[in-house]
Formats: C-alpha cells, structure tokens, sequence
C-alpha cells in the first residue's frame, strides 16, 4: 500500500546479511527516498541510516560498521547493507521519503514504506 516498495526482510542467523530495498515511482521526481527506520518491540521508532544535506550518510551509533545505506538514482532506490546483524536489529524496518515541493506532486510531504520484517536469531 502506497507508492513506495520494500523488500529484503527476512530471518537469519547471528552474524548473517540481508539487504533491504525501497524503491519509489522512478519519472516524476516527486519522491525521494531518504532513509530507514526500524521498531523493535516495546521500542520507540528509531532511526537507522539516512541520507542528510549532500547525501552524507548518517546512521544510528548501534549500526556505524555494520550498515550501509546507498542508491541507485537510475532505480530511484535506496537500499541498506546490513552485515554481521544480531539479535538487537530484530525490528520492523520502515523506508522514508520526501515529497518535493511541486504543485505537480500533490501534498504529500513524507512518505512510509509498508515494512518488512528482519529477525535475527541469537
């Protein structure tokens, strides 16, 4: 539901590697993919990796060394390397976007992708 697509969840071991992607509609420059969020339970939404001013990379402190966040303009997808995860990263994670400021693209300023599921066994 909405216009941008997660995948990549999965279940792994400890120590394992997924890669989840977001992609936006690619040819209206309406959405841009800017970064990654997770809800672990009985936690708070937490930010993981986004892409500040210049696309300089910035990621939670649980995560600096073990994720790495990047996109592919021409897909108009963004994607998170997730490498040597263990049992804390066990969350739901969530893609976000922004709406550009367009009379073209409605009024919709953010966007949320569907979630996918990531599970790591201890």
């Amino acid at each position: 539901h909405g216009p941008l697509v997660e995948s990549g969840g999965g279940s792994v071991q400890t120590g394992g590697s997924l890669r989840l992607s977001c992609a936006a509609p690619g040819d209206n420059g309406c959405i841009t993919v800017v970064g990654w969020y997770r809800d672990a339970p009985g936690k708070d939404r937490e930010l993981v990796a986004v892409f500040t001013y210049g696309d300089v990379p910035r990621y939670a402190d649980s995560v600096k060394g073990r994720f790495t966040i990047f996109r592919d303009n021409a897909k108009n997808t963004v994607y998170l390397e997730m490498n040597d995860l263990k049992p804390e990263d066990t969350a739901v994670y969530y893609c976000n976007a922004d709406g550009a400021p367009l009379e073209r693209c409605g009024d919709e300023y953010e966007y949320w992708g569907q979630g996918t599921q990531v599970t790591v066994s201890s």
